[in-house]
């Protein structure tokens, strides 16, 4: 057998190498990835939260570097101010009529006319209506008649009186019929009062025919038409006419607050009292106060007051309903800031102050009275110092503001639309991009 020659060894192919090369920079690949998410985890969860307000010290989504893209909080700042101020007391009010009156017939008939309008102001004595006065006529004349013939029966019988004196004084006659004659005048007299008085009640009941308004004031709806027959037992009326100048209103307050209303009413002064509508924003009317209720309720513990108004443009309607001021003093001098800036919280009745340095610092107030939208500062304050009105949800003490002037809007979240573009605005100027 011969002897077969050795082959020469084949070297590796080029494939093989060049798989084995993607194979490694694969694996290279997947270790830098995982180093670095690895690198990305552990600084995130050792990164500190960002500080509330956007304040000093505070980091940004950014990590290292944020401090570029920090912004002072904007606010809007109003600076306590020395003035006088007034104290009410408020309350809810209903307006009521001075004189109510349901105009009534006192006689029984036809009702031939009406003689006013519907909602007429009318004064006291004109005339409303007319009832059909024929029969008030008649039953006048009759009495007047009657006292006629009763008038001439008298004046006879005094006659045959004089007479009779005469004769009884020359001792002609007897002396009982002097006094019989006597007796006679004397009833008669009595029958012609009486028939004085009947007439005197037909000429009423004929005057009672025509009805007129017994106040001024504003008439209501007509209850009767014309032409039916109205009687005096009606209870409905004929219309209802409602004294609209002057007008009174009725109000309660607590009687925590009585001493304050009583002090000045028993040293002689007039309280003012102010009218306004039921959203408490426009003001209707001013009055005087009148008069307090002799007792408070004791299941409520309020107490009644009433209050006088001239209501010359009858802007107040009975029954309406009002929100009541009633001015019980006046605060000089006190130190007022608006009552928006008042926040409530842990500390109490703070306000935020902002320094000279445009940081803020947290103030805890002694309120007074409160007028609308002021309120008085008793303690905590001073004229002159400037208080955050605006933007107040992401500040604390010693934040950095930024003070807004004029008519820019002040966001009042945190991540408002001013903070975020300028927080877009400092990443642009970072970065080097130019805004679009």
């Amino acid at each position: 057998m011969a002897d077969i020659p050795p082959q020469p060894e084949r070297a590796p192919s080029s494939s093989m190498s060049n798989g084995k090369k993607k194979r490694r920079w694969l694996w290279l690949a997947i270790a830098v990835i995982l180093a670095g998410a690895g690198y990305w985890w552990w600084h995130a969860s050792h990164r500190p939260a960002p500080a509330a307000g956007g304040g000093p010290g505070a980091r940004g989504p950014a990590g290292p570097g944020a401090a570029a893209f920090q912004m002072p909080t904007p606010v809007r700042v109003v600076a306590a101010r020395a003035e006088d101020m007034k104290v009410y007391i408020k309350a809810l009010g209903t307006v009521t009529s001075y004189n109510t009156v349901t105009v009534r017939s006192k006689v029984d008939g036809e009702l031939l006319k009406v003689l006013f309008q519907e909602g007429q102001l009318v004064k006291a004595g004109d005339l409303l209506v007319q009832i059909d006065p024929r029969p008030y006529q008649v039953a006048l004349a009759q009495a007047q008649g009657t006292l006629e013939q009763n008038r001439a029966q008298l004046d006879n019988a005094r006659r045959d009186l004089e007479r009779y004196q005469t004769l009884y004084a020359q001792d002609s006659i007897a002396r009982q019929q002097v006094d019989t004659q006597t007796a006679l005048v004397r009833q008669y007299e009595g029958t012609l009062k009486t028939n004085q008085a009947a007439v005197d009640n037909a000429r009423l009941q004929l005057d009672y025919t025509r009805v007129t308004a017994p106040i001024s004031g504003r008439l209501g709806l007509r209850q009767v038409d014309q032409g039916n027959l109205v009687r005096s037992s009606d209870t409905n009326g004929l219309v209802i006419i409602t004294q609209t100048q002057p007008i009174s209103v009725l109000f309660t307050i607590a009687e925590g607050d009585l001493p304050d209303v009583l002090t000045p009413l028993r040293a002689g002064k007039t309280l003012t009292v102010q009218a306004y509508d039921r959203a408490d924003i426009r003001h209707i009317a001013d009055g005087v106060l009148t008069t307090v209720d002799n007792q408070i309720d004791t299941t409520t513990g309020t107490v009644k007051l009433k209050a006088r108004f001239d209501n010359k443009d009858e802007s107040l309607f009975p029954n309406q309903f009002v929100n009541v001021r009633l001015h019980v003093r006046t605060l000089a001098g006190a130190t007022v800031i608006p009552t928006g800036a008042v926040q409530r919280g842990t500390p109490g009745t703070f306000v935020y102050v902002v320094k000279e340095d445009n940081t803020v610092a947290l103030r805890v107030l002694k309120l007074g009275p409160a007028d609308g939208e002021r309120v008085a500062v008793l303690d905590g304050l001073k004229p002159g110092d400037r208080v955050v009105v605006e933007g107040v949800d992401r500040l604390r003490d010693g934040a950095q503001v930024q003070v807004v002037t004029g008519t820019e809007t002040v966001p009042e979240a945190a991540g408002g639309q001013l903070q975020r573009g300028a927080n877009q605005g400092a990443r642009r100027r970072a970065t080097g991009r130019a805004a679009p």
